[in-house]
């Protein structure tokens, strides 16, 4: 399996310098190929190469590699849809190789730019230590808030997969983000409470319309993002882990399409949208491949609405979001719980409805008892 880390690099600020006017470069050229492309409908490397090569040379000052990863780039670009020319921005990524970029062990890369090789300081943690003697490919030079990166691909082994004993069902959701076939919770709260603070202070910035509330708008950019993200990490990483060390399957809801399937008020389109169950299920999936835990996806209809004890379907066994109340035989307990086994309990059965009586009831716990790890 390929995963892309990011490297951070610390360069002098020369190097800063020569490093910004070599992207810009690069992607002016990638504009300039792009116009010709679209112009003369070639999507072919090769003949296109013969067309623009020289030209782009003497125009731009780019290296003979440099700008054949810039017709790469363009065509590659064109290809994923031949209505439009495409564009890039001066600050867009520039595609290394094997040939102009080099590392130089885990404390600086030789990178060239347009003004020749440098040798670059490079910030490395453990983590992406502990991968770095996987590299593969080619490497792309990104910019962000005026920090250089490296988006290093490197191949992750992944285990063979176990037999399960048993499946650790997930249902996902907004209220809960995550609960599991054993009624461990993980609460979206903190989630919530985070998409308000930071809708609120952008609406005021942006009301303001000062340098001050503008710059203030651009230090706090992606932060929400990169919390939400932070977040599905761990939840993914704690179900992954019991999954594992129980012997167990991990089971999932197959949410494809439920935004377009569903409508909410007005005033809970934000949140609606906002809702990174697809990023959650893809950590679960990457780290359960990784750690060889097998993965299961069931179909999620009347999944919270049937009993698992006696079978019973219907929209009154749950009465409200936090409860199901079965109305034939009387089971009751918290409604993303519920959904959590009758998901497990689906998973041994693929494609097949779920079959009452596969899962032992005495465990079920009442709302009030269920921790939230958030």
């Amino acid at each position: 399996m390929l995963q892309t880390i990011m490297v951070k690099l610390d360069p002098s600020e020369e190097q800063h310098t020569v490093l910004v006017k070599t992207m810009g470069k690069f992607n002016e050229a990638c504009n300039y190929i792009a116009n010709i492309a679209f112009e003369q409908k070639c999507i072919n490397k090769v003949n296109l190469q013969k067309i623009v090569y020289y030209d782009v040379r003497e125009r731009f000052g780019l290296s003979a590699q440099m700008t054949i990863r810039a017709i790469a780039k363009v065509v590659e670009a064109y290809k994923r849809d031949k209505s439009i020319k495409p564009s890039f921005r001066l600050d867009g990524a520039v595609v290394y190789d094997q040939r102009i970029l080099s590392w130089r062990g885990l404390e600086a890369v030789s990178i060239l730019t347009i003004e020749g090789r440098e040798i670059i300081l490079i910030r490395i943690g453990e983590y992406q230590t502990a991968r770095m003697d996987r590299v593969r490919g080619q490497v792309d030079l990104i910019i962000k808030n005026g920090i250089f990166y490296l988006a290093v691909v490197v191949e992750v082994p992944e285990q063979t997969p176990f037999d399960p004993v048993g499946t650790l069902g997930v249902d996902l959701g907004i209220v809960n983000l995550a609960t599991d076939s054993d009624g461990q919770v993980f609460s979206g709260k903190q989630v919530d409470d985070t998409r308000e603070r930071y809708a609120a202070l952008r609406n005021g910035l942006q009301s303001t319309g000062t340098k001050s509330a503008k710059r203030h708008l651009k230090k706090i950019s992606g932060k929400e993002q990169r919390f939400h993200r932070d977040v599905n990490h761990c939840i993914s990483k704690e179900i992954v882990t019991k999954a594992k060390d129980t012997g167990r399957a991990v089971a999932l809801e197959d949410l494809t399409g439920i935004r377009d399937q569903i409508t909410v008020r007005k005033d809970q389109r934000s949140r609606h949208h906002s809702w990174g169950f697809y990023q959650l299920r893809q950590f679960i999936e990457y780290k359960s491949a990784v750690a060889g835990v097998p993965v299961e996806f069931v179909d999620p209809r009347n999944t919270s609405r049937t009993c698992p004890s006696c079978g019973c379907v219907d929209k009154k066994n749950r009465p409200n979001r936090d409860t199901f109340n079965c109305i034939q035989c009387g089971l009751i307990g918290p409604a993303d719980y519920i959904a959590a086994i009758n998901i497990a309990n689906r998973a041994a059965f693929v494609n097949q409805p779920i079959v009452p009586g596969n899962i032992e009831f005495n465990h079920l716990i009442p709302l009030q008892e269920q921790a939230p790890l958030f």
